[in-house]
């Protein structure tokens, strides 16, 4: 499989991570179109990729990924699509074009597809919401979503739902970051390490994460199975909530949601 990606930033630079880190794809399976910054030639000091800047080139992959900013995915459809000598699926990772805008720049029967990955994708821990247009085939859609697969999981979506899909998880991460700094702060505080504080967060947040969907239990039962009548933790959530801690976290996903608006 050859894959083609224009911007190789923060997620297209963590999806040609989480592709070589697979073992399924060769770098040098892989061609990149960088920006006007070095992130692209940066990346490939560690990463054997390939780079062009001559959009005909891209004619030798089975897809191409657009993970370029919002404000420029209509201009590169519009100027890739002249360079195209046949219909390669195109796969925009960018939030805030709509499907039927892109659909218009390509042409009405043009396999496209828009697809929400978040940051894990780097270490193949990834989850990808994807909404394919009406005009791919089946043989497209089993393409790419073998693809994305190689990043993690990969969940299809109706187009209404990928703002909340790509707020709760393109930046949710950002939110558990805070939450597991926090928590190591409080630990340095008692007299741990720093290091050591941020590795058995991460890991209690990991571990948390992999209990909630082995057991298939609601988040509520497992904080039950932990909470002792007058016990040390369900003291911890009552502070918590005083603090407004689930409040904060709602705003700030509602906040999120209000500036697609």
């Amino acid at each position: 499989m050859k894959i083609g990606i224009f911007g190789a930033g923060h997620m297209g630079g963590a999806m040609i991570k989480g592709w070589v880190r697979s073992n399924s794809i060769s770098p040098t399976d892989i061609l990149v179109k960088g920006g006007k910054g070095d992130t692209a030639k940066k990346l490939k000091q560690n990463i054997p990729f390939n780079i062009t800047d001559n959009l005909e080139d891209f004619n030798q992959v089975d897809m191409i990924f657009l993970a370029v900013k919002t404000p420029i995915i209509l201009p590169v459809i519009n100027d890739l699509k002249n360079h195209l000598n046949k219909d390669l699926p195109i796969i925009s990772v960018s939030a805030g074009v709509p499907i039927s805008l892109m659909q218009e720049a390509l042409g009405g029967s043009y396999p496209i597809a828009q697809a929400i990955p978040n940051t894990p994708v780097q270490i193949n821990q990834g989850i990808t919401g994807i909404v394919y247009s009406q005009s791919i085939s089946n043989l497209d859609k089993i393409a790419i979503h073998d693809c994305l697969s190689l990043l993690g999981i990969v969940e299809e979506i109706s187009e209404d739902k990928i703002d909340i899909f790509g707020t709760l998880a393109g930046c949710g991460p950002a939110f558990v970051d805070v939450f597991m700094e926090a928590l190591g702060d409080a630990a340095v505080l008692h007299g741990m390490d720093r290091k050591l504080a941020y590795t058995v967060a991460a890991k209690m947040v990991s571990g948390s994460a992999n209990l909630l969907l082995d057991s298939n239990k609601h988040p509520g039962e497992l904080k039950d199975g932990v909470t002792s009548p007058g016990g040390t933790t369900i003291k911890g959530i009552a502070a918590l909530e005083k603090e407004g801690f689930r409040y904060a976290t709602i705003s700030g996903i509602d906040t999120i949601m209000q500036s697609y608006k």
